[in-house]
C-alpha cells in the first residue's frame, strides 16, 4: 500500500482528452497514465470512464496501455512496485539500534510524505482507492504486498519468519494505522496527513514497544 503514492507525478495533460490531440507527444510512463486516469475518474466517475477513454486521452493505443497496467483497476495505483521498492530501501537503511516502533514510524511517515504541489492529486487518488467499491478487491491485493514489506522488516528485526504471526500482525497494524490516517485526512481536508500518521503510530507503538 501503498495505500499511498509518495512520488509526485508530472502530469503532462491532466484530466482531459487534449493529451491525445495531434501534435502532442503521447503519454508513455505509468505515473503519467495514472495521473490522467485519476483526473478522468474524478470528473466522470470510475464506472463511466473506459480503458479506451484513458488510452485516447494519453495518446496511446489500448494495447499499449495494457503493457503498463493489467486492468483498469490497477491504474489508480501508479507504479506501485517501484514505491514498494522505495519502502524496502527506507526500512533497510534504518539504523539497527533504532527501536522497532520508532523505525516503523519513520518509515510510514517517509513513505507517505507528499509534496505540497501534489497534495490535491494525491487526495483524489486516495478518495478513489478508499471510496470506489469496484476498486476494493484489487486494493486488497496491493495492501497484501505492502503488508509483506513491513512483515519482512519486522521478521528480520525479530529473528522470525516473515509468515509468522507477529510480523504479519504488525503488518496489519501498520496498514490499519495508515488507512485510518487517510480516512481522517479525506474527511477533514484541513487536517495534516503527516500529523495523523504520527499520531496513529504513537498508538501503534504502545502495542509493539515491548518487542526487542
Amino acid at each position: 500500500m501503498n495505500p499511498s503514492d509518495p512520488t509526485p507525478t508530472r502530469a503532462v495533460a491532466p484530466g482531459g482528452r487534449a493529451a491525445g490531440s495531434p501534435g502532442r507527444r503521447p503519454i508513455t510512463t505509468r505515473d503519467e497514465i495514472s495521473t490522467i486516469a485519476i483526473d478522468m475518474f474524478t470528473e466522470s466517475g470510475f464506472e463511466n470512464t473506459s480503458v479506451d477513454d484513458i488510452a485516447d486521452a494519453a495518446g496511446i493505443a489500448r494495447r499499449t496501455l495494457f503493457r503498463y497496467y493489467p486492468s483498469k483497476n490497477a491504474i489508480c495505483w501508479g507504479d506501485f512496485d517501484a514505491h514498494l521498492d522505495e519502502m524496502r530501501t527506507l526500512l533497510a537503511e534504518i539504523p539497527a539500534d533504532l527501536p522497532i516502533a520508532a523505525a516503523l514510524t519513520d518509515a510510514l511517515v517517509s513513505f507517505n510524505a507528499v509534496d505540497d504541489d501534489y497534495l490535491e492529486h494525491h487526495r483524489r487518488r486516495m478518495s478513489l482507492l478508499l471510496g470506489v467499491p469496484a476498486l476494493q478487491a484489487h486494493s486488497m491485493l496491493m495492501y497484501a504486498e505492502w503488508r509483506r514489506v513491513v512483515a519482512e522488516f519486522c521478521a528480520r528485526r525479530l529473528g522470525l519468519d516473515v509468515d509468522d504471526h507477529v510480523p504479519q500482525t504488525i503488518g496489519w497494524m501498520c496498514l490499519g494505522t495508515t488507512l485510518a490516517a487517510y480516512e481522517q485526512w479525506l474527511a477533514h481536508p484541513n487536517s495534516d496527513l503527516t500529523a495523523l500518521i504520527v499520531s496513529g503510530c504513537e498508538t501503534l507503538a504502545d502495542g509493539v514497544s515491548a518487542l526487542h
